[in-house]
């Protein structure tokens, strides 16, 4: 960090596998040595099995900078989400999930998110009981992360989720499957926030790598799949 700029790198849907050998120590290391903090943006493992949480965390012990995550579909898939936290808290992760913390000045907030659709074609809470669920899931993931950013006091915040908070970031993905990929109401909840400086996000593997929220918030699709400056799988983002 110089002249009190903080520099995140993030990256999402990296997918450890448990058959993998060391999959990302060499670009954990050279991050160190290009970024204040990490962040994980969801889709850490494959499958959320434990086996493929102990290949990431061996990756990240020696990393030596501050590293913070969410969760994203593809951990949960195999129901050990809790293990799998522990695992990674173990080797330096800190899980933000609704959770807030402060780095050197600046605030981290997240939440994994959840699917619903953009703007005027974000389902409704109305009909069967199944889609309320739905609609009730992406709502309360929107008031977490709410009420983690209300708990932060910094000028500069940065947001860490795994869906996405606008369409404008999963541009490139089919249509069809929009409304599977993030929801407007995180958007709608970061844009009551003046202090959120940027969004990282991924879940869409083909998406777009950079847009911004209604009021002129940058968001960036940092999952790994995405082109971005340099090359480099990963953003490089100041604050």
């Amino acid at each position: 960090m110089a002249d009190g700029t903080l520099t995140v790198a993030a990256i999402g849907d990296i997918h450890v596998g448990e058959t993998s050998a060391h999959p990302y120590r060499d670009l954990f290391q050279e991050i160190a040595g290009r970024a204040d903090v990490l962040a994980l943006c969801g889709d850490l493992t494959n499958h959320g099995k434990p086996r493929e949480a102990e290949v990431l965390a061996e990756d990240l012990r020696a990393i030596g900078i501050p590293v913070v995550a969410v969760f994203g579909n593809h951990d949960h898939e195999c129901g050990h989400v809790e293990e799998v936290q522990r695992i990674l808290e173990q080797a330096g992760v800190r899980f933000l999930d609704g959770s807030p913390l402060e780095i050197r000045g600046v605030g981290f907030a997240g939440v994994k998110g959840f699917g619903g659709g953009f703007g005027n074609l974000m389902l409704d809470s109305f009909g069967e009981p199944v889609i309320k669920q739905f609609v009730h899931e992406a709502v309360g993931e929107a008031m977490r992360l709410e009420s983690a950013l209300r708990q932060l006091e910094t000028e500069r915040v940065f947001v860490v989720l795994h869906y996405a908070p606008i369409a404008a970031t999963v541009e490139g993905e089919p249509r069809e499957i929009f409304p599977f990929l993030g929801s407007s109401r995180l958007a709608e909840t970061i844009d009551r926030f003046e202090t959120v400086r940027a969004v990282a996000h991924g879940h869409a593997h083909h998406g777009t790598y950079r847009g911004e929220t209604l009021r002129g918030t940058p968001v960036y699709n940092v999952a790994q799949t995405i082109p971005k400056e340099g090359g480099r799988p990963y953003a490089l983002i100041e604050l």
